[in-house]
């Protein structure tokens, strides 16, 4: 079984300039899942990309990983 909110704090402290402060909050009803990303201030923009590009594709990677365990995943990003 994969561990939905590792798999989005790997992704996330690869692309930040600091790692240390990803956090991420699980919360879990039936096969949904609500995965709440926060980062430091300063690595806000490259969490969101251009026209929230980075965003969409680590949501995209989120839902793939996700679909194989049978789940649903919804991933928010936290300002």
């Amino acid at each position: 079984m994969l561990n939905l909110k590792e798999i989005l704090l790997d992704i996330s402290r690869a692309i930040v300039d600091h790692p240390d402060d990803v956090v991420v909050a699980e919360q879990e009803e039936e096969n949904e899942v609500t995965l709440t990303l926060s980062v430091h201030a300063d690595d806000m923009g490259m969490v969101i990309g251009r026209h929230g590009r980075i965003a969409k594709a680590i949501r995209s990677v989120m839902k793939a990983a996700a679909g194989s365990c049978g789940k649903k995943v919804n991933v928010e990003i936290k300002d």
